[in-house]
């Protein structure tokens, strides 16, 4: 994730060192102008204390130009907010970078998954997967990864300079801080589970809006606005005890932690001036431990918020690489595109969910440029079938050629690319009739859009639109009719020039008259494109060269309209029942 950019944080990591350096040296300049400048008293042998003097032209020198001091003091201020500028800016380039390669690997990832996967999958908690959960991994590499190794570093230095001033006041100095990091991982611990509990909680009220918005039409038709809301408040509910729940935690350890800070500075000030008093230690050199004790108990102190947050992260990093982790669709090896004009043969073919049985032992041929009607119960294995043709899922056993090819040795991604699908529920994009036309093929011309709407009997309704072609469709087609969105999605199916064309229910919404107007200038505008037509509605499939009845996982029928309705089965009974209905209705109007 980090390929590419991984140079923005170690240059970072140098910038956070050279702020350290600068953090340490600021007292060192308090204490040398206290004790060796205005005291006069001797150097030592500190080799900081040394080497920053030197830095300045000696003591000598110093003690001359006082102003030296404040000089000092500005050169390292301003040496150490670049170092901070540099740290935060490359850091920041270097989180947001990872974060957006993060989501695209995720996205490009999640497009890749299976068929299967998509179908069990919660859409909600993958988008709170590819947005929250990246977030908290880009905070925690922007707020806390760096300020570790600066922290480290600086209570290095800043103990290896105390210890050469006075051993007892510098373990009084450390005294509670291996009390706030235990103090620190204790709190880590805890409430890492809460952090994760509140993450899949958070999935799970995304998961409930996206499917209240999405469906807000059935939830208006059925009168369930209340009975949503009911239930978006109480997965919200959920959410807010579980932060709360956090915040407690939060409060807790922010209270006790900064109870234990002040309790070190304070036990530090009040040994160090003791010391001072009897001697044992300098004016400067106190002044020099009171700073350093304030510098070192926070980011120690801080260790709870970093280490909080990485329980957060590994939860998060966690959530995302189970999605990274899933098994990508593969091809079989060796599978390359075909011409899938050309007949197309059944061979013994089994199929399952696993737990539940589809096909078993089907055969049947189909030649090239033939109209095949599917007929079948519901769950009958009638959009399965198709599945099955376009390889969302694999059969188990037997032989699917197509123009004398093993459907397994087409590749899938052709497959889907020339096989033209219109669901019974098309889905459209929240944008212009137009441009959801358009995303059938790149550089399509006006003349195949209008051909294709024409064919699907779109094109009438669309130019009574005030805005035509131009007219916004809404989120999902929400502001077309379910017969309009039926003839927009055949139009923009058309307008691939298919091989082979599989129309699953998707004419259930028009009227009859539309139905056959369509079915007319579908077998007008080619012959030797295969087309399937599943419908439960007997008219759309009459005029089929064959129709296929499936039940029981099997085809238990093939024949033609009028085959079929000359012998007892499925199709006689439903075409009977449909027959009278619509004499019924013909005789109340």
């Amino acid at each position: 994730m980090t390929r590419g950019h991984f140079w923005m944080f170690v240059v970072a990591m140098f910038f956070a060192v050279g702020s350290a350096v600068g953090n340490f040296s600021l007292p060192l300049i308090v204490r040398i102008t206290i004790d060796n400048v205005i005291d006069t008293q001797p150097l030592g042998n500190n080799f900081m204390v040394m080497w920053l003097v030197d830095l300045l032209g000696g003591i000598d020198g110093w003690r001359e130009n006082i102003w030296l001091a404040a000089a000092a003091h500005l050169i390292i201020a301003v040496f150490l907010s670049l170092c901070i500028f540099g740290r935060q800016r490359l850091i920041a380039l270097f989180g947001e970078n990872t974060a957006k390669r993060m989501k695209d690997s995720l996205y490009d990832h999640i497009q890749k998954l299976p068929y299967n996967y998509h179908v069990h999958a919660k859409t909600g908690d993958l988008i709170q997967r590819c947005t929250s959960d990246v977030e908290m991994v880009r905070r925690f590499l922007q707020q806390q990864s760096v300020e570790i190794a600066r922290a480290v570093f600086f209570t290095s230095i800043a103990l290896a300079i105390m210890l050469t001033i006075n051993v007892t006041l510098t373990l009084v100095t450390i005294a509670f801080l291996p009390i706030i990091f235990i103090f620190s991982y204790v709190f880590f611990k805890s409430v890492r589970r809460v952090f994760k509990q509140a993450d899949e909680k958070e999935g799970e009220l995304t998961t409930v809006l996206q499917e209240s918005l999405t469906g807000i039409r059935v939830v208006r038709a059925f009168g369930r606005a209340r009975f949503e809301v009911d239930k978006f408040t109480e997965k919200n509910t959920e959410f807010k005890d579980l932060q709360f729940k956090q915040m407690k935690y939060l409060s807790w350890y922010w209270s006790a932690s900064d109870m234990l800070c002040f309790g070190q500075i304070t036990l530090t000030f009040i040994v160090g001036v003791f010391l001072t008093y009897n001697g044992t230690l300098l004016t400067g050199e106190l002044v020099l431990f009171s700073m350093y004790a304030a510098m070192m108990v926070w980011p120690i102190r801080q260790l709870g918020r970093v280490l909080s947050d990485l329980g957060r992260t590994q939860v998060a990093l966690g959530r995302i690489y189970e999605v990274l982790d899933e098994a990508v669709e593969t091809d079989t090896e060796g599978a390359a595109p075909h011409d899938l004009r050309g007949d197309i043969a059944f061979k013994n073919v089994d199929f399952d969910y696993g737990d539940r049985n589809i096909f078993k032992n089907i055969s049947f041929e189909i030649k090239k440029g033939e109209t095949i009607a599917i007929l079948g119960a519901t769950g009958s294995g009638k959009s399965t079938l198709m599945h099955i043709l376009l390889r969302l899922y694999d059969y188990k056993s037997g032989s699917i050629t197509i123009n004398g090819k093993e459907l397994r040795n087409i590749s899938k991604d052709h497959l889907r690319r020339v096989v033209g699908m219109v669901l019974q529920e098309p889905f459209l994009y929240s944008k212009t009739i137009m441009g959801n036309l358009q995303m059938a093929k790149d550089d399509v011309r006006e003349a195949e859009i209008f051909a294709a709407t024409k064919t699907a009997s779109a094109h009438g309704f669309i130019e009574e639109f005030e805005e035509g072609y131009d007219t916004l469709v809404g989120e999902r087609g929400v502001t077309l009719s379910g017969g309009q969105k039926q003839r927009v999605a055949i139009a923009r199916t058309l307008i691939k020039n298919s091989e082979l064309l599989i129309f699953d229910d998707s004419l259930s919404a028009v009227d009859t008259e539309t139905d056959a107007q369509i079915r007319a200038a579908l077998s007008e505008r080619s012959t030797d494109v295969t087309t399937f037509i599943i419908s439960q509605r007997i008219t759309t499939l009459m005029d089929a060269d064959r129709i296929f009845v499936i039940e029981g996982g099997a085809v238990s029928d093939i024949g033609t309209h009028e085959e079929l309705t000359a012998r007892d089965g499925l199709y006689k009974r439903i075409w009977e029942i449909q027959s009278m209905l619509e004499q019924d209705f013909m005789k109340e109007n």
